[in-house]
């Protein structure tokens, strides 16, 4: 059996597809999410979450704070902040990440933090 996930933000669907395992940071800490996992509504904080698709690829992507949900092997993702790593510029993350810093703004930092660790190292 197979997960079928999607990963929304507030302006568009960025992904959707079938996958074997999905892993996200939530306020209680990182979950992995296999098929059969028992349902659940989570907060997410911002971090990385890892989709291993269905075809083998695995697809990162930062997300701000948002929910995650799963039930009968549905996985939803929903945060108005996601970005894929293949989106992410390494150099636009840092400036964006010492702005964030020098207005002391914890929420953009994390962000910006997970960001930057993502666009270090690729999709």
């Amino acid at each position: 059996m197979t997960l079928h996930v999607s990963m929304v933000a507030a302006d568009r669907v960025v992904w959707s597809g079938k996958a074997k395992e999905v892993m996200a940071r939530t306020v209680e800490g990182d979950l992995g999410i296999l098929s059969g996992h028992s349902p659940l509504m989570s907060l997410l904080i911002p971090g990385v979450v890892r989709i291993d698709s269905e075809d083998g690829e695995t697809v990162r992507a930062v997300v701000g704070d948002g929910f995650i949900s799963v039930a009968n092997d549905e996985v939803s993702i929903i945060s108005e902040d996601v970005s894929l790593a293949s989106e992410l510029d390494a150099a636009k993350v840092r400036s964006e990440l010492e702005e964030a810093r020098a207005q002391e703004d914890e929420y953009r930092t994390l962000l910006g933090e997970a960001k930057l660790r993502l666009a270090e190292i690729g999709s």
